[in-house]
Order: structure tokens, then sequence, then C-alpha cells
């Protein structure tokens, strides 16, 4: 199967679909790794609502991707930033989606993000403001029996003055937590309003404050994700967490070694990524489990670079590309996006990941990319 595709230039090449759409797997309850995937939503294309009003979700195309997710037997990192929290879906939208997803899939393993982002920066006065929003949130997701990941906050980096700050809040916020939780370091990349969080430009600074919140608040705390996209800094991490704290992955572009792990450790993972990799995650994962190593690297390795286009700099906007690929396999039926941030990248970005998930074989039905790829080529006047 051909497809003629444009170079950034205009020309068209033709180009051979060769990929073998990979297998599938579920995930069982004793799988060795914990394995969540941070999942986007489905914006509804037929609202009247401007694409920088409020968010307009297709509801019933979101919860059957989860149904998706699930059936794999994966987990869900719920109203995260894949999902546009804070980046088209607010707080209101955001408590709907936790809600629905808590509702239709009870026993499903979720947590759901919990910050502060009805709560303007720019009115942000104080640490008590901030504490005042994190509990809010906590109680709206506990009152429905939902986990919490407790997300960063851009209230909290604009008024805290220093990392005793940040150890204040997160202390006080944790005490409030019925259950344990997954504690979010979002590097400035995919936050660029996040810059300086933990009191602090330098890595060595920040470790030290997230492992004295850690330490202060053991029992509160299931694990910590970090998304600084630097296998050293998360493995160095890693292994200073004390003894049944778990780091989950965050990094999009190092995942199969990081979650491989080594003599020392391993990490469980909290991916982004793992949206539109869902059936291949689950594939390796589970015969990482039967000690098929190589069959873990040979599923996932191919993957990195596809991964790594969908999150190249400016991060922020990997969102596009992870739709993309769902608009691909035919999860939705449409390639808009909350927001409009489906123009957030340029169309030789779009095609050089249509290239690459068809060589990782991660396009199900490659007839249906091939004819949704040429309608977006035609919007672009090829």
């Amino acid at each position: 199967m051909k497809i003629a595709l444009p170079d950034s230039h205009g020309r068209l090449t033709d180009y051979a679909l060769t990929g073998v759409p990979v297998e599938g797997a579920r995930l069982g309850a004793d799988a060795t790794r914990t394995v969540f995937s941070a999942a986007h939503v489905v914006a509804d294309p037929f609202t009247a609502n401007d694409p920088t009003g409020t968010a307009s979700v297709d509801w019933d195309a979101t919860m059957a991707f989860r149904r998706h997710l699930i059936d794999h037997g994966l987990g869900i990192a719920e109203a995260m930033d894949t999902a546009q929290r804070g980046m088209g879906l607010d707080w209101p939208g955001a408590l709907e989606l936790i809600t629905r997803t808590r509702t239709e899939f009870p026993e499903a393993l979720v947590f759901n993000g919990a910050g502060t982002d009805h709560l303007d920066p720019a009115y942000a006065r104080s640490l008590d403001d901030v504490r005042r929003a994190y509990l809010h949130q906590i109680e709206a997701i506990q009152m429905i029996g939902g986990r919490i990941i407790l997300m960063a906050s851009r209230a909290l980096a604009k008024v805290a003055q220093s990392p005793d700050d940040y150890v204040r809040i997160y202390g006080e916020v944790l005490s409030a937590c019925d259950q344990p939780v997954i504690l979010h370091w979002l590097g400035e990349m995919f936050d660029p309003a996040l810059k300086g969080y933990w009191g602090s430009a330098e890595f060595d600074d920040c470790l030290e404050t997230t492992l004295a919140i850690i330490g202060q608040n053991v029992a509160k705390v299931d694990g910590i994700k970090i998304s600084l996209l630097d296998k050293d800094k998360e493995i160095r991490m890693r292994r200073l967490l004390p003894d049944g704290v778990r780091m989950y992955t965050g990094d999009d572009f190092n995942y199969p070694e990081l979650i491989e792990g080594d003599e020392q450790g391993f990490s469980h993972a909290l991916l982004g990524i793992f949206d539109p990799l869902a059936p291949a995650a689950a594939y390796a994962v589970d015969e990482l489990g039967k000690g098929n190593t190589a069959a873990f690297r040979a599923t996932l390795d191919p993957t990195v670079p596809l991964a790594r286009r969908i999150f190249r700099a400016p991060t922020r906007f990997y969102k596009t590309g992870v739709v993309f690929m769902a608009w691909l396999n035919g999860f939705q039926d449409h390639f808009i996006m909350l927001g409009g941030a489906q123009s957030a990248r340029p169309l030789p970005d779009l095609v050089e990941i249509f290239k690459m998930a068809d060589t990782c074989g991660l396009l199900r039905d490659p007839d249906l990319a091939v004819a949704r790829m040429n309608r977006l080529l035609a919007v672009y006047g090829v």
C-alpha cells in the first residue's frame, strides 16, 4: 500500500507502508510493572463554543477510548496534562471527566489529577490561597472515591518564596488525602509556568526538597512521577526513594530502559506516550513479566523515535501528535482538539508521525489510516 506524502516544500514522494500491526495483550493484576496511560480527551467538533471558550467534550468517544486502555489492562491517569488539563480543559470539565470515568469504570485502576487550576495564578496572593485550592479539588475527587495524583501548581510556583514553602504546603495537603497519592514533578518543558518549581532552578536542590516532602509523609505517598526527560536524574532519584515509594517514569524519551531497570531497581510507568502506544506497552510489559526482556525491548525500543518526535520541543504541544494518532487509528471521527490545539504542530511533523507509526506497527488499520491521512493532506492543499 502506498501514499504520496509531501516534504516541507510540498514535493510529493510515494511512501510504501511496511508495518505489521503490533500484537496486542492484556496486562493482568499481577503484572511485573504498574502501567498508567495518561489519557487524552476527544473534543466535540460540532460545538458552537469558541476554541478559547469553555471546553466541549465528546463524552461517548472519550469514554470509549478509556475502555480501549482498560481492555489492555492499563491503568488510567485521569485529567492530567495529556487531557489538556489547564490547556483547554478547566477544573469543572476535569471533575466531570473524573466523575464519568469513576462511574463507568469503578473497578479500574484510575488515579486522578488534583491541582489548583481553578485558581488563576494572577489572583493567588498567599500560600493559604494555594492550600485552599488544593483541598477543594482533593475533597471533590475523594467524595466520589477517587485516588489522587497531586499535580504541580502554577499558583504555588508564583507565590512560594523558598523550598520550605513547598514542604509546608505539600505536608498540609497530603495530610488531607485519605489514601496514598502519586506526586507529580512536571518539568518546565511541559509547562513553562512551572519554572523554578520546588523553590530552585538546580536539580540537586529540587531533589532535596522533594525527598524531604516524601520522607516526612511516607504513609501518604504511593510514588512520584517525574517528567524531566532526563533518565539519569530519574535513576538518581529512584535509588534514593524510601522503601515502598514507587518511581513512575514520566520520561517519554527513555521509557524502555527505565521500565526495564537495572540491578538496583526499576521504574513503573505513567506516560502520555502510552496513550497511542497502549497495545505495544501492554504486550511489552506482559513479555517482561514472563522474563522475555528481549521481546520487551524489541517491542518498545522502535517506538522511541516516534515518541521523541511527538514530544519534541516545544514539548507542551505533544498532545497534538497523541490525538492525531487516535484519529488515524479510528478512536475518533475527526482531528479536532480542545482550544484548536490540532494546529499546534506543522504538517511535516504529522507526516513523520504517520510514517513512524507505520514502521512501529502502531497503525491498527492501515487502510483507514491512509484514507484519513489523504483527507488531512487535502485540507492542506495537497
